[in-house]
């Protein structure tokens, strides 16, 4: 899942950016309002961490004019401005949530996982294909009784296969969903983690579910 962070206090903005990368999101950060408008209008994410005091544009005139432009991504306003008018003009102005600094970072993490789970439109947060489950509670990973461990990056790469179930994804949609702008698209990297994946989720089973289509890239199959 893709989070865009947008926060000025650069201490902050790298620590928020760290926490989730840790947690397995691909992450994008900017430090102004005006950056942010871009951002949303170029790229599609899962949520983002809106600031609502920030240099160049607001973080209330960033969400509006996004909501004009009829950009539905899920905002989760993140504010040292506790008001509750200002609580009540974020969340009119079409805000997901309002987090008031200063916060835990637990708290937040909960909060953005929430925040996906309403983008995603899956109340449970858990994804099934056959005998295969991923629970984005939890993290977790199991084909039939097995449970099964992967790496952060693994498990975003299986995410999106299987919120993609039976739908050919191209390594440059995987890369675009999976890793930030500094990624080098020329790299094998792709394949690599797609080979791990397989050995983890496909060796035991007799059903392969993790498909290669030549000359155009994967897809998770049921049948």
């Amino acid at each position: 899942m893709k989070i865009l962070v947008v926060e000025d206090e650069k201490d902050l903005n790298r620590l928020i950016v760290k926490e989730l990368e840790s947690e397995g999101y691909v992450v994008e950060s900017c430090f102004d309002g005006e950056c942010a408008f871009d951002y949303l209008c170029m790229e599609e994410y899962d949520g983002v961490i809106l600031d609502v005091m920030l240099p160049r544009m607001d973080g209330f005139e960033v969400l509006k004019r996004a909501r004009k432009k009829g950009i539905r991504t899920p905002v989760l306003f993140l504010s040292a401005k506790s008001d509750i008018k200002d609580i009540v003009r974020g969340l009119d102005l079409g805000a997901d949530d309002y987090l008031v600094k200063p916060f835990s970072f637990e708290e937040l993490l909960a909060r953005v996982r929430v925040m996906t789970r309403k983008k995603a439109d899956v109340h449970e947060n858990i994804y099934r294909c056959r005998d295969l489950v991923v629970d984005c509670n939890d993290r977790s990973v199991r084909r039939g009784e097995r449970l099964i461990e992967l790496s952060p990056k693994e498990f975003s790469i299986l995410l999106y296969l299987i919120r993609n179930q039976n739908i050919v994804l191209t390594r440059a949609q995987i890369e675009a969903n999976i890793w930030d702008s500094g990624y080098d698209g020329y790299s094998n990297v792709i394949d690599v983690y797609i080979r791990y994946l397989r050995k983890k989720i496909d060796s035991d089973s007799d059903f392969k579910m993790i498909q290669t289509i030549r000359g155009v890239g994967y897809i998770l199959k049921d049948s």
